[in-house]
């Protein structure tokens, strides 16, 4: 049996592993290729740890707007509703890897609703 998500580490193992995926991949890279070749992945990586640090155990370490950020960087790299795919699949993929119990859980439709809701956003849910 698999552990369950219970602190920021787990969280950033997965974002970690997710990351690897994302940014191996030739659809996804677009919109990762600035933060790689400027060097803030780790910090990426790290705001986005803090981010479902937030959601899944109840802390407030998260100040952007992340709605906000999607949509202003979809001017310059476009998102498709291929992209949410490709995106809910490694995080889905990732998570089962290493863990299983309500949070795991939690963490896969939390992905899901906010895909959803972005798509909505970018006019790409059908």
């Amino acid at each position: 049996m698999k552990p369950d998500i219970s602190t920021r580490k787990d969280i950033h193992l997965i974002i970690t592993e997710f990351y690897k995926k994302l940014t191996s991949d030739d659809k996804m890279i677009p919109f990762f290729e600035e933060i790689v070749t400027s060097g803030h992945l780790e910090e990426h990586i790290d705001t986005i740890s803090d981010f479902w640090q937030d959601i899944l155990l109840y802390t407030s370490s998260y100040s952007n707007n992340v709605m906000k950020k999607h949509l202003d960087f979809d001017k310059k790299v476009a998102f498709q509703k291929e992209h949410f795919i490709i995106w809910l699949d490694y995080l889905t993929t990732t998570i089962d890897t290493f863990f299983e119990g309500q949070n795991a859980q939690n963490m896969k439709d939390r992905a899901n609703s906010i895909a959803m809701v972005m798509q909505v956003k970018f006019n790409l849910y059908k």
